[in-house]
């Protein structure tokens, strides 16, 4: 948005300059049009209900592959080592970058897991 903002004020500028400077005035006009364009609609999803304990459960901790991601998603499978030794937490990297798609993984989380945590970058 700022930069389509400093494009109509420099064009703006360009077409003042041009009177000002003795350009035989036009009766040409310019039409601006937004880059922003308009996002499709999405359809909202319900969440996921809540487990009512993790005593017992498997938890997978599921890296996107962001950088340094697998470092602190490794801290939480510790952490629940530590903290809850009755609760099974399994460190899995997704194949493919952040949006491809990993169906073996979410075939074995389905088959073998209670419940996920998803480690996105950013």
């Amino acid at each position: 948005m700022k930069s389509s903002l400093i494009r109509a004020a420099a064009a703006l500028l360009a077409l003042i300059l041009m009177q000002t400077a003795g350009a035989a005035p036009t009766d040409q006009q310019i039409t601006v049009m937004s880059p922003m364009g308009k996002p499709p609609a999405i359809q909202m999803l319900a969440m996921a209900p809540r487990l009512d304990t993790l005593k017992g459960k498997t938890i997978y901790v599921v890296d996107d592959g962001y950088v340094g991601g697998d470092v602190l998603l490794n801290e939480v499978v510790t952490w629940f080592e530590r903290n809850m030794p009755e609760t099974k937490a399994v460190y899995r990297r997704k194949a493919g970058g952040f949006t491809d798609e990993d169906p073996k993984l979410w075939e074995e989380i389905k088959a073998e897991g209670d419940a996920m945590i998803m480690g996105m970058g950013h």
